[in-house]
Protein backbone atom coordinates (compact mmCIF):
# COMPACT_ATOMS: atom_id res chain seq x y z
CA UNK A 1 0.00 0.00 0.00
CA UNK A 2 1.26 3.46 -0.85
CA UNK A 3 0.89 6.17 1.77
CA UNK A 4 0.48 9.15 -0.57
CA UNK A 5 -2.01 10.17 -3.24
CA UNK A 6 -1.31 9.79 -6.93
CA UNK A 7 -3.52 9.57 -9.97
CA UNK A 8 -1.41 8.57 -12.96
CA UNK A 9 -2.19 10.44 -16.18
CA UNK A 10 -1.37 9.32 -19.70
CA UNK A 11 0.97 11.46 -21.74
CA UNK A 12 3.14 12.42 -18.75
CA UNK A 13 6.12 10.38 -17.59
CA UNK A 14 5.12 8.01 -14.79
CA UNK A 15 8.48 8.52 -13.11
CA UNK A 16 7.99 12.31 -13.06
CA UNK A 17 4.43 11.97 -11.76
CA UNK A 18 5.60 9.80 -8.86
CA UNK A 19 8.41 12.20 -7.94
CA UNK A 20 6.01 15.16 -8.03
CA UNK A 21 3.32 13.33 -6.02
CA UNK A 22 5.83 12.46 -3.30
CA UNK A 23 7.17 16.03 -3.15
CA UNK A 24 3.61 17.34 -2.89
CA UNK A 25 2.78 14.80 -0.16
CA UNK A 26 5.85 15.84 1.81
CA UNK A 27 5.19 19.59 1.67
CA UNK A 28 1.53 19.06 2.53
CA UNK A 29 2.50 16.80 5.47
CA UNK A 30 0.66 13.81 4.01
CA UNK A 31 4.10 12.18 4.32
CA UNK A 32 6.00 13.18 7.45
CA UNK A 33 9.68 12.80 8.35
CA UNK A 34 10.26 9.29 9.63
CA UNK A 35 7.29 7.76 7.77
CA UNK A 36 8.14 4.55 5.98
CA UNK A 37 8.03 4.65 2.19
CA UNK A 38 6.92 1.69 0.07
CA UNK A 39 9.60 -0.58 -1.34
CA UNK A 40 10.20 -0.56 -5.09
CA UNK A 41 8.27 -3.84 -5.32
CA UNK A 42 5.32 -2.46 -3.30
CA UNK A 43 5.31 0.77 -5.31
CA UNK A 44 5.37 -1.00 -8.68
CA UNK A 45 2.63 -3.42 -7.60
CA UNK A 46 0.35 -0.74 -6.10
CA UNK A 47 0.67 1.58 -9.10
CA UNK A 48 0.80 -1.26 -11.65
CA UNK A 49 4.01 0.07 -13.16
CA UNK A 50 7.30 -1.42 -14.26
CA UNK A 51 9.66 -2.03 -11.31
CA UNK A 52 12.41 -0.18 -13.20
CA UNK A 53 10.22 2.94 -13.27
CA UNK A 54 9.55 2.62 -9.54
CA UNK A 55 13.29 2.17 -8.90
CA UNK A 56 14.11 5.25 -10.97
CA UNK A 57 11.61 7.37 -8.98
CA UNK A 58 12.90 6.12 -5.61
CA UNK A 59 16.52 6.68 -6.67
CA UNK A 60 15.65 10.24 -7.72
CA UNK A 61 13.95 10.92 -4.37
CA UNK A 62 17.00 9.56 -2.53
CA UNK A 63 19.34 11.76 -4.64
CA UNK A 64 17.19 14.79 -3.74
CA UNK A 65 17.46 13.71 -0.08
CA UNK A 66 13.68 13.44 0.27
CA UNK A 67 14.02 9.77 1.14
CA UNK A 68 16.71 7.99 3.15
CA UNK A 69 17.41 4.28 2.90
CA UNK A 70 18.12 2.69 6.28
CA UNK A 71 19.54 -0.84 6.29
CA UNK A 72 17.10 -3.28 7.86
CA UNK A 73 14.33 -0.67 7.88
CA UNK A 74 13.90 0.38 4.25
CA UNK A 75 13.13 3.78 2.78
CA UNK A 76 11.87 6.53 5.07
CA UNK A 77 10.86 10.13 4.50
CA UNK A 78 13.67 12.53 5.39
CA UNK A 79 13.47 15.91 7.14
CA UNK A 80 13.12 18.84 4.74
CA UNK A 81 16.30 20.87 4.42
CA UNK A 82 16.76 24.45 3.36
CA UNK A 83 17.37 24.76 -0.36
CA UNK A 84 20.89 24.94 -1.70
CA UNK A 85 21.85 27.82 -4.00
CA UNK A 86 21.57 25.44 -6.96
CA UNK A 87 18.08 24.33 -5.92
CA UNK A 88 16.99 27.94 -5.44
CA UNK A 89 18.32 28.86 -8.87
CA UNK A 90 16.60 25.88 -10.47
CA UNK A 91 13.19 26.61 -8.99
CA UNK A 92 13.31 30.37 -9.23
CA UNK A 93 15.00 30.72 -12.61
CA UNK A 94 14.04 27.63 -14.55
CA UNK A 95 10.60 26.66 -13.25
CA UNK A 96 9.26 30.20 -12.87
CA UNK A 97 10.50 31.03 -16.38
CA UNK A 98 8.45 28.10 -17.72
CA UNK A 99 5.34 29.47 -15.99
CA UNK A 100 5.95 32.97 -17.37
CA UNK A 101 6.53 31.71 -20.92
CA UNK A 102 3.37 29.58 -20.88
CA UNK A 103 1.31 32.37 -19.32
CA UNK A 104 2.48 34.85 -21.97
CA UNK A 105 1.82 32.29 -24.71
CA UNK A 106 -1.75 31.96 -23.44
CA UNK A 107 -2.10 35.73 -22.91
CA UNK A 108 -2.60 35.32 -19.16
CA UNK A 109 -1.79 38.58 -17.43
CA UNK A 110 0.79 39.06 -14.68
CA UNK A 111 -1.82 39.69 -11.98
CA UNK A 112 -3.54 36.34 -12.71
CA UNK A 113 -0.21 34.51 -12.52
CA UNK A 114 0.78 36.18 -9.24
CA UNK A 115 -2.70 35.59 -7.77
CA UNK A 116 -2.47 31.90 -8.70
CA UNK A 117 0.99 31.62 -7.11
CA UNK A 118 -0.26 33.32 -3.94
CA UNK A 119 -3.28 31.04 -3.81
CA UNK A 120 -1.20 27.86 -4.16
CA UNK A 121 1.36 29.19 -1.68
CA UNK A 122 -1.40 29.88 0.85
CA UNK A 123 -3.00 26.47 0.33
CA UNK A 124 0.30 24.69 0.91
CA UNK A 125 1.01 26.90 3.94
CA UNK A 126 -2.34 25.86 5.47
CA UNK A 127 -1.54 22.20 4.80
CA UNK A 128 1.69 22.55 6.79
CA UNK A 129 0.02 23.95 9.94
Amino acid sequence: MINFSIKLQSGISVYGQIVYAVKKAIVSKQLKPGDSFPSVRELSKALKINPNTAQKAVAHLVREKLLVIKPGVGSIVNELNEATDLQRKEILDIEIEKIVVEAKRLLINKKEVLDAIRCHWDIKSEDIK
